[in-house]
């Protein structure tokens, strides 16, 4: 047997021995996430970027950098991810050859220093490199909205100089543009973006040919008005208006008529025939053109809804994504305008949204934002932080970095499917143990037999003695357990029993 192939059979041997509905099944049969690469296969197998971005744990973040004094003693509980800077050529350029880099060399030193691997978006802008007035101001930096460059070959040095600086720092992933569907920050068609990131992904491989080309990220909304319109057309009606209904449940009136409620196909319709919806589509569209002829080697994901919206958009990417790419997701959070859930069932709710992604293949996964920003301008936290505006540890911020120990450095490995319908997770195995994050999948708690070694407890808190089993409810727990029976077939587990 492989080293790959005794990985597997381990790790289907503890979460057999943990979770056997009835009698010895071979979980390490079960077929894996179709479509979707796991976060981390097992180390003699090769791994798309591992080798080049030193990704070693999945669970990052997204900070503003001018807090970072505050922000690093928790960054550095996360060191081993990923996270990501926008950089704009009309802010490094201002003007035409007066290049200034001092603001992104610090980021990129400072990246290094955490232990966490930078990527760079970049965009244009307007300014003199695009001609044009922009329309649309964001921020204290000002920052626009981005436009065709006037002339792809200067565009090209740029990028060039971009990756000729960076790549020194560790930065092996360049995405070109920020969710291009909106308006607000892309001004141009599919079409221009298309030519654009043709153009810099030449550029990049050229420069760097161990580095990657990333898409624009299409926005949460637009993925979910995806995920519908895919079932729609594959007249998938009842199937389409259930995904509409659990991917927007906080997001229904929050843009006006662009995401109204939806009981059934004709409203479902005029919703995605909308003109903001439509332009969504079609830069989607060209986003999986990019990745279908391979000029974009990594899919970038954005995801800010409710956890029940996971399971559909997973489906959608199984579907539309080519076979072997990477799938990461740079924005992940939670959008929820008015929202008044408390700090435990927020903190619940962030890892049942980042467990399932992982578990469903997505390599990397940043939280957005780290901090809450109070002085944004909804005046309101809409997307909920990790961190107090000082870098207060929030109980969600503590729960990410258990999952960060759990996972650094860690084989993920779905669940079987033969606890489907009973138990949502994932397991991280690791060395000589396997830790594994649970919940019940209904309203009914589940005990799980006690396991040699076995630990349990809160995610993110100090684990105990398992003694005679733990009862899982609808609130993630952790348990951990030791490697016996590696090699072979473990022995037959106690069914797991539902209803407490």
């Amino acid at each position: 047997m492989t080293r790959s192939g005794r990985l597997r059979a381990f790790a289907a041997a503890v979460v057999a021995t943990l979770l056997l509905t009835a009698g010895c099944t071979a979980l390490d049969h079960d077929p894996p996430t179709a479509g979707l690469p796991t976060a981390k296969v097992a180390p003699d197998a090769t791994v798309p970027g591992r080798a080049v971005d030193g990704v070693s744990n999945p669970f990052g973040a997204h900070w503003d950098w001018s807090r970072y004094q505050q922000f690093a003693p928790y960054l550095r509980r996360i060191a081993g991810s990923a996270t990501y800077e926008e950089i704009s050529w009309c802010a490094v350029e201002r003007t035409s050859g007066q290049v200034d880099w001092a603001g992104l060399d610090e980021i990129a030193s400072h990246s290094r220093e955490l232990g966490i691997t930078l990527h760079l978006k970049i965009r244009t802008g307007v300014c003199w490199a695009t001609g044009g007035t922009a329309r649309h101001t964001r921020g204290a930096a000002n920052k626009t909205e981005s436009a065709m460059p006037t002339d792809l070959a200067a565009y090209q040095r740029f990028v060039r100089s971009v990756v000729q600086r960076y790549g020194p720092y560790g930065v092996r992933e360049y995405a070109i543009e920020n969710e291009v569907n909106a308006p607000s920050y892309w001004a141009g068609s599919p079409e221009d973006y298309t030519r654009l990131v043709r153009a810099a992904a030449e550029t990049i491989r050229a420069t760097d040919p161990a580095a990657r080309v990333v898409d624009s990220g299409i926005s949460s909304v637009a993925y979910g008005m995806g995920v519908v319109d895919r079932l729609l057309r594959a007249n998938r009606v009842p199937e389409a208006v259930a995904a509409y209904q659990a991917y927007f449940q906080r997001r229904v009136g929050t843009r006006g008529q662009q995401i109204p409620a939806v009981t059934g196909e004709a409203q479902l319709r005029r919703a995605l025939g909308t003109d903001t919806n439509s332009r969504s589509l079609r830069f989607l569209a060209a986003t999986e053109a990019l990745l279908a002829d391979r000029t974009v080697d990594v899919r970038q994901v954005h995801f800010y809804e409710h956890f029940t919206g996971v399971a559909p958009l997973l489906d959608y990417l199984r579907a539309t994504t080519p076979a072997g790419t990477p799938i990461q997701a740079w924005e992940v959070g939670q959008f929820w305008r008015d929202g008044d859930g408390d700090p435990a069932s927020r903190a619940a709710e962030l890892v049942k949204t980042v467990t399932l992604l992982v578990a469903g293949g997505i390599g990397e996964i940043s939280w957005l934002p780290l901090a809450y920003n109070p002085n944004n301008a909804a005046g309101s936290e809409v997307r909920y932080g990790l961190l107090d505006p000082d870098g207060t540890e929030r109980e969600a911020g503590r729960m990410l970095a258990g999952l960060a120990d759990a996972a650094r450095d860690a084989t993920v490995t779905p669940l079987p499917a033969t606890v489907a319908g009973t138990l949502s997770g994932v397991a991280f195995v690791r060395g000589g143990s396997s830790t594994l994050v649970l919940w019940s999948a209904s309203n009914r708690p589940v005990t799980i037999p006690a396991a040699p070694g076995g630990q349990t407890g809160a995610v993110g808190a100090p684990l105990r003695a398992a003694g005679g089993g733990t009862t899982v409810t609808d609130v993630p727990v952790l348990l951990r357990a030791d490697s016996r029976w590696t090699g072979s077939s473990p022995p037959c587990a106690s069914r797991i029993r539902a209803g407490g």
